[in-house]
């Protein structure tokens, strides 16, 4: 390969990182029916989910976790379970996440939750993922 072509490759390269983290960072958002998300009734065994996420987490990741200017949407591909599994909310909630993904700050880490409560957390943030066809 020579200097000139090692260089292409290299230009294209940026292009395409620069074209994934665009679109993980705000660049082109997947549409999500808003107005549908806000509108669902939750299922009475996730209510307990719901109230702990309205209670730590709406503040910067929005009501329905649809995101706000202060955090991401949890509404969105780059938290689908083979992404982001499980796991990985206990270990936000608890050791707090540097960003990686958008263009907020670091997300400090959530005292007073318990792995339960975070459980329960991700089952009904799960669910509005699902509702939202995200899987």
């Amino acid at each position: 390969m020579t200097v000139r072509d090692r260089r292409g490759w290299l230009a294209g390269l940026g292009i395409a990182v620069s074209a994934l983290v665009g679109c993980g960072a705000g660049g082109s958002e997947p549409a999500v029916d808003r107005a549908a998300i806000l509108a669902l009734e939750t299922p009475a065994e996730l209510r307990d989910g719901e109230s702990l996420f309205d209670a730590n987490c709406a503040r910067c990741h929005g009501q329905r976790a649809l995101g706000t200017d202060q955090g991401p949407p949890l509404i969105h591909p780059v938290y689908e379970p083979g992404h982001h599994g499980d796991a990985a909310f206990v270990l936000a909630v608890e050791r707090g996440v540097r960003p990686h993904h958008w263009r907020f700050g670091p997300m400090p880490p959530v005292p007073g939750v318990s792995r339960r409560e975070v459980e329960a957390i991700t089952a009904y943030v799960r669910w509005l993922q699902q509702q939202a066809g995200i899987e």
